[in-house]
Formats: C-alpha cells, structure tokens, sequence
C-alpha cells in the first residue's frame, strides 16, 4: 500500500488535487459535487481523480454512482502515517 500511495499521490501528474481530495475526504464523507465546490476544482476532474483514488483502493463509495458519498477506505486509515508524511512533502 505505501508504494500506491506514493505513486498515486505525487509520481503521478494530478497528485496534489488527489491529496486535497484525500484531506477532503479525512474530514468527512462527501460526493462528487460537494468536493468540487469546497476545492474550486471542475467537476469532471474531481470525479476522474476519486476514480484513481477508487481503483487504487485509497477511497470507496457509498451508494449509487450519481450523489455517491465518498470516504477513505480502511487499508488508507491503517497507512494514515504514510499519507500524512506525503501531505508534508507535497505542500
């Protein structure tokens, strides 16, 4: 897991939305929508960026697609220290 985050959260070209996303995220569950609008980020890059996030295992949803909640899986929660020393070096 540590080597995804890594990869997924700054080896990648979108890293630093994907860490605001997971910062997002850690506050609390949100959709799509409501993410976009707290980061002044368009729509359709946020829903691209939890689909990254999603297929690394790093975020799941909750429900249907449309209005689908968002939240940090468990495996990201065991590996918050990780995250947390990635945040430092990306800001």
């Amino acid at each position: 897991m540590e080597g995804v985050l890594w990869y997924v959260l700054t080896g990648t070209r979108g890293g630093a939305n994907r860490v605001r996303l997971i910062r997002a995220l850690d506050e609390r569950p949100r959709n799509a929508n409501q993410l976009a609008e707290a980061l002044d980020l368009d729509y359709k890059t946020v829903r691209h960026h939890l689909d990254v996030l999603m297929d690394n295992d790093i975020i799941e949803n909750s429900g249907d697609d449309y209005g689908a909640v968002y939240l940090l899986t468990e495996h990201t929660r065991q590996h918050w220290d990780i995250v947390e020393e990635i945040i430092e070096q990306v800001e």
